[in-house]
């Protein structure tokens, strides 16, 4: 087993002054050696000032910048663990998130305004740390870790299954669940990266997924500090900062969800900008529509759909340049050190065209999820990590991801759960039945569409039911469409008919 090195310091020392990252807000470039040295400092300050240790737990609620990714590399430094706040989520959903409270917590200016309900709802987090404002007077500063020496810290003994990350994905029963993601876990997603799609130190990536997950953290980021390249921090997706530096800065690889790609294509510098130096794009987090395939295809780049999941990485399948428009929608084939089958009801391998529940094995896998031993127990079996996806393998060994065996969809990038929204509209006095699903749409993906009968007296709308969900769900949560009706479709079994739903309004957003 390979040895567990400081990845900022080890990089530092073979390549000091190859450019880490590039802050796009400010224009800094930061070397390997300016930024490990600025990590060690940070690294000290956890261990003084906040008395953190190996195994004591540190949340972040911020959006992208250079200081949320110091913390990642000083915690991979100390053996802290990092718990990944999704900012899209509301503070009651967040304060349910830290009921066993982290040793301490950082924010940034962006989700400043959370903080406060945070402080007042959440207990037994000793430090709270500013990276700008201060939401209170007595609360701590980063700034403060800059006194402290650049020298390299004492670090642990760490083992493969010492928790680097807890990196949220979701679960159908309403809060998400929290992926223990290892140091061995992040170490092999970026081997298995680096060696499969063959990155390397000139390669470089526009960091503008959100870092609270997998993807913003490690389809590319750490996979490139491993290898030596270079990232670009943006705070968040901009349409017309992407095309600026597509334009200004060598970019070579790039990770979008399809509805960043609907909005370059859409946008009128598409035409015109030039992405000669781009090997190749990745589409994730959702389906993907052919067209927007063709239209990268049409300007002769490497445009291609991956599959991952948080528990898994992210990255598992690669498909090589000479078979993406021969095997059109397909993610490829596993990635070096990972192994993959497709299985029945039965737990029976599938044939070849066979749709079966994508199974996964290899040290990259979570080893569960944090707290949680019934969601573990359903999702790890055997050594397999059972993913819920269903997908086809076809008599080449190239897999296709066909559908989701949960009803669980995904919009704009984000996995939404019927089930905990279905719950939140049945804790309004007005509804008596509500379905919710989701359905094809041409920006974000799928959309969600709730279908709801009200009880007998009460007359609500659309509009105010989405209004009722606003503080209680994240925005991206809240239903797109709402229909009022009088009788919802029954199974056999007198279950509200979901998929006789779906078809109905499978065209609802159909341009």
């Amino acid at each position: 087993m390979l040895l567990l090195t400081d990845w900022l310091a080890q990089r530092a020392s073979l390549s000091p002054t190859q450019i880490a990252l590039v802050d796009q807000a400010s224009g800094e470039r930061i070397s390997y050696e300016d930024w490990n040295r600025k990590v060690n400092q940070l690294a000290h300050y956890l261990q003084t000032e906040l008395g953190l240790k190996k195994g004591h737990r540190i949340a972040v609620l911020a959006h992208n910048c250079v200081s949320y990714l110091d913390l990642c590399m000083a915690c991979g430094k100390l053996g802290i663990i990092l718990q990944q706040m999704n900012w899209r989520l509301s503070a009651d959903e967040l304060a349910q998130l830290l009921d066993e409270a982290p040793q301490a917590f950082f924010y940034n200016d962006p989700t400043l305004p959370m903080v406060p309900t945070l402080q007042e709802k959440v207990s037994g987090i000793e430090h709270w740390i500013a990276m700008g404002e201060k939401a209170r007077p007595e609360d701590l500063h980063l700034s403060g870790a800059s006194s402290f020496p650049s020298s390299q810290p004492e670090r642990p003994e760490l083992s493969w299954d010492d928790p680097w990350f807890l990196c949220y994905t979701g679960g159908t029963t309403g809060l998400p669940k929290a992926a223990i993601l290892s140091h061995g876990n992040v170490l092999t997603n970026a081997i298995n990266t680096v060696v499969s799609w063959g990155l390397d130190c000139n390669d470089m990536a526009v960091l503008n997924a959100p870092l609270f997950h997998t993807g913003g953290l490690n389809v590319f980021t750490l996979p490139l500090v491993y290898a030596g390249g270079t990232s670009i921090v943006c705070e968040s997706f901009n349409v017309d900062i992407l095309f600026d530096l597509l334009e200004q800065e060598p970019v070579t690889v790039f990770f979008g969800v399809p509805t960043m790609f609907v909005m370059m294509q859409e946008h009128d510098r598409w035409e015109s900008s030039d992405f000669s130096r781009l090997k190749f794009v990745i589409s994730g987090g959702a389906p993907c529509p052919m067209p927007i395939f063709e239209k990268f295809w049409a300007r002769d780049i490497e445009f291609k759909t991956g599959y991952g999941l948080t528990e898994a990485g992210p990255n598992t399948f690669w498909l090589s340049s000479e078979y993406i428009q021969k095997k059109p929608g397909s993610v490829g084939k596993p990635l070096m050190h990972i192994e993959v089958s497709l299985v029945d009801e039965q737990d029976k391998v599938v044939g070849a065209d066979e749709v079966g529940e994508l199974r996964i094995r290899g040290s990259h896998v979570t080893q569960g999820y944090w707290n949680n031993p019934k969601g573990t127990a359903e999702s790890l079996k055997n050594g397999w990590l059972y993913t819920g996806d269903l997908a086809t393998c076809d008599a080449d060994g190239f897999y296709y991801i066909v559908g989701r065996r949960k009803d669980m969809f995904i919009s704009g990038g984000e996995n939404v759960y019927p089930a905990e929204i279905e719950s939140v509209l049945h804790e309004n006095e007005e509804i008596a039945e509500a379905a919710v699903f989701g359905v094809p749409h041409p920006k974000w993906g799928e959309a969600g569409v709730a279908v709801v009968r009200a009880l007998d007296g009460y007359h609500p709308t659309s509009g105010s039911i989405q209004e009722y969900c606003k503080g209680k769900l994240a925005k991206y949560k809240i239903p797109r469409r709402i229909f009022l009706v009088d009788e919802l479709p029954k199974t056999g079994a007198g279950k509200i008919d979901k998929k006789q739903l779906a078809h109905a309004y499978k065209d609802l957003f159909a341009s």
